[in-house]
């Protein structure tokens, strides 16, 4: 167990595991933040797609304008809950690592979309993990009847093979996954990869080409521009921070001149000289993929004449 302060700052609280239970669970940065229209976001299983469906343009920039979400995380994802209120839940996740707390990434989830801990998610040494690589896959039940739809990057403890399926540990028992939709991968040791890692995180961020922008959002129902860039580089088994303030502190630096695919562009308020506020990816040839805004989806620019050109402050590379 950890121990951190409470939010009173008298004595400390004791926190508990939970699993997130739910295809992907939206983390808000209070119990408040939530609109009417989004309270199909809060339900148990939650239908992403209606919901980010059903939301305008204007709508979905509300998200950033009244810092309503925090972050978001898949199912199975670890968090810590630091205290109950009501029907929610303070969260920190560990697995997304942030200046904002030591212990992980924090925000609010409605308890519904959390399950008690089980010791199957306990992470051994030499655990293998199946993990989602299709966009989208559908969970079955035992008796292979489809459950929950899961997101890309989804990780789940692997159980057994056979056939054209997986047997894994969800929050719920055991459930089976295609086979053709998961890759295992060693929980404690690097995804092996046939070819060059910066390439393959280019690789991975085209298949999401075309894919609308979410503020905070951390899944294949949509990224935001730091979202992206860290699932596309835990897409080859690479753990970095959350935000692209803190992404742009660490990691090695890498001159202009040096850039190699895969490397990560870092753009400043005050043409480069104030707060970061947006990461893409480079590809190489001068040109870069990224999530650009809650008015956009993720395109390959040139940085040659982009709006964001002078903007750009620093390169950092972590493959």
């Amino acid at each position: 167990m950890v121990f951190v302060p409470s939010a009173c700052g008298k004595g400390r609280t004791k926190m508990k595991s939970a699993i997130v239970s739910v295809s992907v669970a939206t983390v808000w940065t209070k119990p408040e933040s939530p609109r009417d229209i989004d309270q199909v976001a809060l339900q148990s299983p939650v239908d992403a797609r209606s919901w980010l469906a059903s939301l305008t343009v204007e709508e979905k920039l509300g998200f950033y304008d009244n810092n309503a979400i925090q972050t978001q995380a898949l199912y199975g994802t670890r968090v810590e809950v630091v205290e109950e209120q009501g029907e929610w839940s303070q969260v920190l996740i560990p697995d997304q690592t942030t200046n904002k707390n030591a212990t992980g990434y924090p925000g609010w989830i409605p308890s519904r979309q959390l399950a008690p801990w089980s010791d199957a998610f306990v992470v051994q040494q030499g655990q293998k993990l199946a993990m989602v690589t299709a966009a989208f896959t559908r969970l079955h039940t035992a008796d292979k009847k489809p459950d929950l739809e899961l997101a890309f990057l989804t990780k789940l403890p692997l159980i057994e093979e056979t056939g054209d399926w997986v047997t894994v540990a969800t929050p719920n028992g055991k459930g089976l996954l295609p086979k053709a939709d998961v890759q295992i991968v060693n929980a404690n040791k690097p995804i092996e990869l046939s070819g060059n890692r910066g390439e393959a995180i280019v690789e991975a961020g085209k298949r999401f080409i075309n894919l609308h922008y979410l503020w905070g959002g951390m899944s294949s129902y949509g990224y935001d521009c730091s979202g992206f860039a860290y699932n596309m580089h835990r897409s080859v088994g690479l753990q970095i921070p959350r935000d692209a303030s803190d992404q742009a502190k660490a990691g090695q630096l890498v001159e202009k001149e040096a850039l190699l695919p895969g490397d990560l562009l870092f753009f400043a308020h005050e043409e480069g000289k104030g707060r970061v506020h947006h990461v893409g990816i480079y590809m190489g040839n001068g040109e870069m993929i990224h999530s650009p805004d809650s008015r956009s989806a993720i395109e390959i620019v040139k940085l040659d004449g982009y709006k964001l050109e002078k903007e750009h402050c620093v390169s950092r590379r972590y493959w």
